[in-house]
């Protein structure tokens, strides 16, 4: 038995790119980043970020494209594939992908902020995230800002 199954949780790098396919069928294209936190060997905090290339069809094309915007936090479960073809000069080139079966959308209004130099999103202000310690009141879901 084998199993061709992957699981990402990131923020898009670029907008969705939609398109449609000579059957016309819509296809929805974008980047997305993940990051991984780790300790070195020398106890220094270091990150490491992966850039994924994401494709989805169909009705989860339209529906990237809608609501999706670069810095949108998804949660991505499809398949990797990759394909392969020869450019206008003759090289041949590969592109692995995820092949997009399910799409998450990232809390309402959420997007991460990203600095200047677009390669790191910045920390999100936490005055935006509601802290609930133990032994306060409960809190309605309906009183916290989305």
């Amino acid at each position: 038995m084998n199993l061709n199954k992957v699981f990402i949780l990131g923020n898009l790098t670029r907008d969705p790119e939609i398109r449609a396919l000579p059957s016309g069928q819509s296809v929805a294209s974008f980047g997305m980043a993940t990051n991984r936190f780790f300790t070195d060997k020398n106890g220094q905090k270091q990150q490491q970020v992966e850039y994924h290339n994401i494709v989805a069809f169909g009705k989860l094309a339209e529906t990237v494209s809608s609501y999706l915007t670069k810095g949108s936090l998804a949660l991505i479960e499809g398949r990797l594939q990759t394909r392969s073809w020869q450019d206008s000069s003759g090289n041949k080139r590969t592109r692995t992908e995820i092949i997009a079966e399910r799409i998450q959308l990232g809390p309402k209004g959420f997007r991460a902020q990203v600095s200047p130099d677009q390669t790191q999103p910045r920390e999100r202000p936490k005055e935006d995230i509601p802290i609930i310690e133990e032994g306060e009141e409960e809190i309605d879901v309906k009183d916290i800002p989305l």
